[in-house]
């Protein structure tokens, strides 16, 4: 446990595809709400500084939460994406806390280890940003990351807005990140809107970082299931799967 790494996880959204009425996060993978499982190996990373980002259905949220951990919510009132979540999140981080490390509360399957590792490297190689990142054989569906021609590391883009070049890339954005305070504060207030969406994308502070010439990388894990996003029913079959195996592996 490092008292000084924040976490913030993200678990503001209802899910349209999940074809319920119940906030996704709340979707339960072998009979707990997934968002119990980050709430876990967030806790084993940085103790109490976490800030769960709560949105659809936030009461229930914050109380099955609750339940398990004191931990601090933020409320996200209008879903405008994942950039203006996280500035949701960011009055609640203690002042001591640096580096920030964000989570998505779909993605139940991450471990504490692989977050652990993350900080590490990002620390050690003495980074603004450092991106979790993961190679997929069909990537379709996840923000791509992109080099330029020097190999750096320079912007991640979203499905929606990838050209089809940039959809052939097989290195993919996990959706999981650690930033140093500093920047991901003025980062995010230099974003805009002006994307598929309309919304405030979390992967342009890259781009902000890269124009200002901070230090950025990607930490690239081979486990691709931890980063196995729920958004179908279909999706949370597959992750229910691999906890049950997981747990007979590791009672």
């Amino acid at each position: 446990m490092n008292k000084n790494v924040a976490v913030i996880i993200l678990a503001a959204g209802l899910g349209t595809r999940m074809k319920s009425e119940k906030a996704k996060v709340l979707h339960k993978i072998q009979g707990r709400p997934m968002v119990l499982y980050v709430v876990e190996a967030a806790r084993k990373v940085a103790g109490d500084n976490v800030v769960v980002v709560v949105g659809h259905q936030a009461e229930t949220v914050r109380r099955i939460v609750t339940e398990t951990a004191p931990l601090m919510f933020a409320y996200q009132e209008n879903q405008l994406g994942t950039g203006h979540a996280v500035l949701c999140a960011l009055p609640h981080i203690p002042d001591n806390c640096d580096p920030v490390v964000i989570l998505c509360g779909d993605v139940p399957l991450i471990e504490s280890a692989t977050i652990q590792r993350l900080v590490e490297d990002h620390l050690a190689s003495e980074r603004d940003i450092s991106v979790l990142a993961v190679e997929l054989e069909d990537p379709y569906g996840y923000g791509r990351i992109l080099l330029d021609e020097n190999r750096r590391f320079c912007g991640i883009v979203e499905e929606a807005d990838a050209t089809g070049r940039q959809k052939q890339v097989k290195l993919i954005n996990s959706g999981i990140y650690c930033v140093g305070k500093d920047l991901l504060m003025s980062a995010l207030s230099d974003i805009g809107c002006d994307n598929a969406q309309g919304e405030l994308y979390l992967t342009d502070i890259i781009a902000v970082g890269y124009r200002k010439k901070r230090t950025m990388g990607v930490f690239i894990d081979a486990d691709s299931r931890q980063v196995l996003g729920v958004n179908t029913l279909q999706d949370l079959e597959t992750v229910d799967a691999i906890m049950e195996n997981r747990r007979r592996i590791i009672p």
